[in-house]
């Protein structure tokens, strides 16, 4: 089974790509694990370049996500939604649609943010714009509020609670994406 992660942040000490590598770290033996990163490679989505014009970053996402049994969204809190960056790479994602990579398959949600409320907005408004994507989007959230304090030296959650709750989603994810397969 392949798990593939998308960080919502472009940002090189992005503590949710931490919160990725700590369900990494969580996988049971036998999935595979694999962030996908390129959001900066992708154009600004416009229709009329869809398609055969769409290029090989568009290409590459949409090809990493067809390829992914289950997928795995960590994403901060920009004005109180989606980062820019993310919802760009979705609505690439979601087209051809009714047939686009991300119809019908596991998508898990998690948040972090140094903020006091995790990434709770961002969170809800991903759910909602995967659902209308077509993907199997899982309902619960973990958001994890003052993050800059949340992991330690070696990546791990340091509250239990948290880190309990992010292999429940983990494994939640995984069990929708097994009933799909058979």
């Amino acid at each position: 089974m392949r798990v593939v992660g998308i960080c919502g942040s472009l940002r090189e000490g992005s503590l949710n790509r931490a919160l990725l590598a700590a369900a990494a770290a969580g996988l049971p033996p036998g999935v595979e694990f694999a962030e996908w990163t390129g959001l900066e490679t992708l154009p600004a989505y416009d229709p009329d370049a869809d398609g055969r014009l769409a290029g090989p970053a568009v290409a590459r996402l949409r090809r990493v996500l067809a390829a992914a049994d289950a997928i795995l969204i960590a994403t901060p809190e920009y004005n109180a939604s989606i980062p820019g960056a993310l919802k760009n790479a979705l609505d690439w994602a979601s087209r051809p649609f009714p047939d686009n990579s991300l119809r019908g398959k596991p998508v898990a949600v998690v948040g972090a943010s140094t903020g006091v409320f995790g990434a709770v907005w961002a969170q809800a408004d991903l759910r909602r714009v995967l659902k209308t994507i077509g993907a199997d989007v899982i309902e619960t959230a973990l958001p994890v509020a003052g993050a800059h304090n949340a992991f330690t030296a070696g990546g791990a959650l340091r509250d239990r609670r948290l880190a309990a709750a992010l292999r429940a989603i983990v494994g939640e994810l995984l069990r929708h994406s097994l009933g799909r397969a058979a």
